[in-house]
């Protein structure tokens, strides 16, 4: 087949526009439909590698308009990657009518999700971070290497504000807080698209609008806070593209739903990008009789692609025939597509589809930003004094996650999505993932004995819970009937014998690829199987015990935690974890992460947040925003604007840290906003900024904070939605966390209301002199 039409030239808004329109024009009605399809690349290809011809014909004569996660199919090296995506995309070049390139995606939550590829931390410990530099620097490494091998869009990243503790799926969140999430949303996006899509790897926000928790919120939470990521990530960032989550809001399901896809998305966020479905989201539509019915629903509720294969969308032409779709919404859907296409170079004359050059995986910069995160997100939760490990001999390391990559590697890296998917179980350990044990012994300080035996299991009988959502692929017996083999023997009463020897415990306990992620749920929230009864035991002993905890979610450890000398949550701290938590154990680093959940004394299945009420919450048992240090830290000084305008851009307030230890450490100063009347409506609390200082012993710097009066705004949709900005007095809070607030000073706005259609000014800005 000749190609009929020459790769369009990269030019202006109004010519791109023009140009997609003749394009539509010449375009047959099966070329526009593969547009919305996806397929697998690897299905092009014969045993050898080699590009079956005869297949492409078959399965895409008129094109396709993407690839689904080409990357982590089979465990394949960089540049046979590259080397696949460069003979498909060339074949669509030359060989269907008017030769349009594919867009290839993947997930890259940590990192590409690929063989070798670099794993970063969960995202849910990367937010304790508070340093959105850091996570945009991860997203920027993570879209050069996916780009050179060929990737265009990334499905990530997940900025559900997820405020149900027991929600499976929170480790690929950024916690409970709107503000915070909308922040690192925003870095990521910034990072992995490096300001222009023709270069970078296009983001995708998802799971819009509230899967992981809200999306039956009032309206005004939903607006302020559940669209909040998503919307700054859009205004912000450029991202331009969204993908619905699988459940319903106001009934009816996201993927077909034009409330939230058009009413808000598109006329009141001004989103003008592209809306894909979740993986077989559209297969899930209720009510409806066969794929035809349900391909219309969701193309005419505002979605534009149909993932993972198409399988609905391939009826659209019914559905047109038939009368359910109308020719002007597969128009709009199909020049979605192609517009994104345009803006990420697609069809310049020199298109940046993958590069000629020796691509290395997991480079000493990559992984040194990995262990950068790690060592900012791990949060210590108690210390009676025993950490740093100072002056010890011998030392136990046991418990489940003491020496295994689950520790270490959360869901959608390629070791997870490998194990629970393909059921691949053996060679996963590509990028090498430091254990725990491994950085114990490699880090260990002259003369100190590193000891170990397992001791306990994850869990005796499989505990993973089955449960209809989610991608429906993974509603199998097999897949999900299944628990992780360690390959080590357990001996509790060896490792009962070894602690009598050590002069202090590091227990590792928590969930594992099976416990914890999409599709993949348990009973509680308490520590797996009898992990629990094991930590007691090793209390009993009288040897002080250092409890970590490793997985995608807080844990419910009352009753354990204020007997242990101390107590660390590391989450899935990535490939570098095990060095990370090494370090901090043995206080080559000091913690400095804060919680970005409220952390539970028991089980809660409902949404609960700090920002809820200004009243200590009975079941919260560390606050968001706690985490301890090696060194403590004196708040002084602050200074606020004390009665600028509504009409003004910016209040002004400043306040100086000092570090008041012997330690040179971190400190996460956090700024909340509170009303001083219950008439005036915002939060109770809620975080409007934070700065990470770093200071010597003794050192003290000072913080300057320009908060933007449209943060003390709010949401209303009286005829119209708009954003206001009211005259009023508010206080200003700043601290170690949300319920450790140090200083405080009102400020009064003054003047008249002032409203508008939407926020300018997201996120206040942080200086540290």
């Amino acid at each position: 087949m000749m190609c009929l039409t020459a790769l369009l030239v990269g030019c202006n808004t109004a010519d791109m526009e023009q140009q997609i329109d003749e394009l539509y024009g010449k375009m047959s009605q099966e070329e526009r439909i593969a547009q919305l399809r996806s397929g697998y690349m690897d299905e092009l290809f014969d045993e050898q590698g080699k590009l079956d011809t005869v297949k492409c014909q078959k399965l895409i004569p008129y094109g396709i308009g993407h690839f689904s996660q080409y990357a982590s199919q089979k465990p394949t090296d960089p540049e046979v990657l590259r080397d696949r995506v460069a003979a498909v995309q060339d074949w669509l070049i030359h060989h269907t009518p008017n030769c349009i390139p594919a867009l290839f995606h993947e997930e890259v939550l940590s990192g590409v999700n690929t063989r070798g590829a670099t794993i970063y931390p969960q995202q849910i410990g990367q937010a304790c971070s508070f340093n959105p530099q850091l996570a945009q620097l991860k997203t920027e490494q993570t879209g050069i290497a996916m780009r050179k091998m060929g990737g265009v869009l990334s499905l990530s990243p997940m900025v559900d504000v997820c405020r149900t503790p027991s929600f499976n799926r929170l480790e690929e969140s950024y916690g409970e807080d709107a503000y915070l999430s909308a922040v690192m949303g925003t870095a990521f996006a910034k990072g992995l698209q490096q300001g222009d899509l023709r270069k970078g790897v296009g983001t995708c926000s998802k799971h819009y609008l509230g899967y992981g928790g809200g999306g039956d919120a009032e309206e005004k939470e939903l607006m302020e806070e559940i669209l909040l990521p998503h919307e700054a990530m859009i205004r912000l960032a450029g991202s331009k593209v969204v993908m619905p989550g699988y459940h319903a809001v106001h009934g009816t399901n996201c993927v077909a739903n034009s409330e939230i896809l058009q009413d808000i998305l598109r006329d009141y966020v001004g989103f003008d990008g592209m809306v894909v479905s979740d993986y077989t989201a559209i297969d899930q539509l209720p009510g409806l009789e066969n794929e035809v019915q349900k391909a219309a629903a969701a193309i005419n509720g505002g979605n534009d692609v149909d993932f993972p294969r198409g399988s609905n969308y391939k009826h659209l032409q019914e559905a047109i025939d038939q009368g359910l779709v109308k020719p002007e919404v597969l128009e709009r859907a199909v020049k979605n597509v192609l517009r994104h296409k345009f803006r990420a170079g697609l069809f310049d004359k020199e298109p940046y589809l993958y590069s000629k050059e020796k691509i290395v995986l997991d480079t000493p910069e990559e992984r040194k930003t990995a262990y950068e995160i790690a060592t900012q997100s791990i949060v210590l939760l108690e210390n009676n004094g025993i950490l740093p490990l100072r002056n010890v001999s011998n030392i136990l390391v046991t418990g489940p996650n003491a020496n295994s990559m689950w520790a270490m590697c959360g869901d959608y890296s390629f070791p997870a999505m490998s194990y629970f998917w393909k059921m691949v179980t053996e060679d996963l350990d590509h990028p090498h993932v430091i254990k725990l044990l491994e950085g114990m012994t490699s880090r260990q300080p002259e003369g100190v004995n590193v000891m170990y035996s397992r001791g306990c299991d994850w869990t005796e009988e499989i505990e993973t819970k089955f449960s209809v959502s989610g991608d429906e692929r993974a509603w199998e017996y097999e897949i999900l009937h299944r628990k992780v083999d360690s390959g080590e023997k357990a001996d509790k009463q060896e490792a009962l014998n070894m602690a009598k020897q050590c002069d202090v415990i590091v227990a590792a306990v928590g969930e594992n690829v099976m416990l914890c992620g999409e599709n993949r749920d348990r009973q509680g929230l308490r520590l797996p199987g009898k992990q629990e009864q094991f930590v007691e035991d090793l209390l009993k002993t009288g040897k002080p015990v250092v409890l970590v905890v490793f997985g995608g979610r807080a844990q419910v450890i009352s009753g354990l935690a204020e007997r242990c000398a101390a107590v660390i949550q590391a989450w899935y701290p990535g490939e570098e974890g095990g060095n990370a938590v090494a370090d901090i154990l043995y206080g080559k680093v000091s913690p400095s992460a804060k919680l970005s959940v409220s952390y539970p004394n028991t089980e809660i299945n409902e949404p609960i947040c700090y920002n809820y009420s200004a009243d200590k919450d009975p079941r919260i048992q560390w606050p968001f925003g706690y985490g301890l240090s090696y060194t403590s830290f004196e708040y002084k000084n602050l200074k606020v604007d004390k009665e600028p305008s509504t009409a003004d851009m910016c209040v002004n307030l400043s306040f100086e840290v000092s570090n008041t230890g012997e330690v040179a450490a971190d400190e996460i100063a956090q700024v909340y906003l509170s009303p001083t009347d219950s008439k005036q409506n915002i939060r109770p609390i809620q975080l409007q900024g934070f700065a990470r200082v770093r200071l010597q012993p003794g050192q003290t710097k000072t913080v300057k904070v320009r908060l933007y009066t449209e943060q003390f705004g709010f949401y209303s949709h009286q005829g119209q939605r708009q954003w206001n900005i009211c005259p009023g007095t508010f206080s200003i809070g700043v601290g170690a966390s949300s319920a450790d607030i140090r200083l405080k000073e009102n400020v009064s706005l003054k003047g008249e209301q002032v409203t508008k259609p939407l926020r300018e000014f997201y996120f206040s800005e942080s200086f540290v002199e």
